[in-house]
Formats: C-alpha cells, structure tokens, sequence
C-alpha cells in the first residue's frame, strides 16, 4: 500500500478520517470537485442533504475509477458544504463516506460555504496516490 495512515498519540483519534496520511506512490490522481449530479449535469436530491451526499460520493468513486484508483488509494478528500452544520450533516457525511470507503479513512477536511449552485448543498474532491507497481 502507498499510503501510512497516523494517528499521533498527541492528537485526538478521530472516528471518520486520520489525522495524518503518508504517500509513497508513484502516480497522483486529483479528482475535481464532485457534485450531486447525474450522468446529464442534472442535480438530484434539490434540497436533500442526504441524497445528494450519496450522489457526490458515488460520482467520487466513478471518477476514480476511470483513473484507475481505488477508494483505499486516496490520501485526502475535501467535502464543502452549503450552510454547515457539524450536528446535522456530520452523521449524514459519515455514512455516505462508509458506503464508497469502507473501514479506509483518508485524511479530510470539511469547509462550510455560504452558497453553490442553486439547489447544490455538497461537494466532494479527493487526491489518491497509485503505486504503479502494486496495482491490482
């Protein structure tokens, strides 16, 4: 595996991500931000906070995958979030991120923003890190 997951015993341990992730891969994917968006552009879920999460993080996984990456390769993800609010989304956040990730848990970052698109309440980008001569 190209990524050493760290949780320092000086830091918090956190459930849903780790505190610091170490890449030693051989090729870098950056996925772009993914939104809740079908196949057409169209938003699915206009004012869903849940369907949407599932839709952003499913369309995640496509993308990596058409760049060869697996969810277990990815290093960091970003997750913003229109009018954030820790108690209502994080739980929401968290199981749309189990159903691409499973037990993996990059490190992330989640950024509150006062507005997307109309009807747009999340979106999700990743940096993954492939070593060529591990790929399976």
């Amino acid at each position: 595996m190209a990524l050493e997951l760290i949780n320092p015993d000086d830091l918090p341990v956190p459930e849903m991500y780790t505190q610091v992730v170490v890449a030693t891969g051989s090729k870098l994917v950056f996925v772009s931000g993914q939104q809740p968006e079908d196949i057409h552009g169209k938003l699915v879920g206009y004012g869903d906070f849940a369907a949407q999460a599932r839709l952003a993080f499913g369309n995640l996984g496509r993308a990596l995958s058409a760049a060869g990456a697996r969810p277990e390769q990815v290093c960091k993800i970003t997750i913003y979030i229109v009018d954030y609010n820790r108690d209502e989304h994080v739980p929401i956040i968290e199981e749309a991120q189990i159903s691409l990730f499973g037990d993996h848990k990059p490190a992330n970052v989640v950024v509150g923003v006062a507005i997307m698109s109309p009807g747009y309440l999340i979106e999700v980008d990743a940096i993954a890190v492939i070593d060529e001569a591990v790929r399976s």
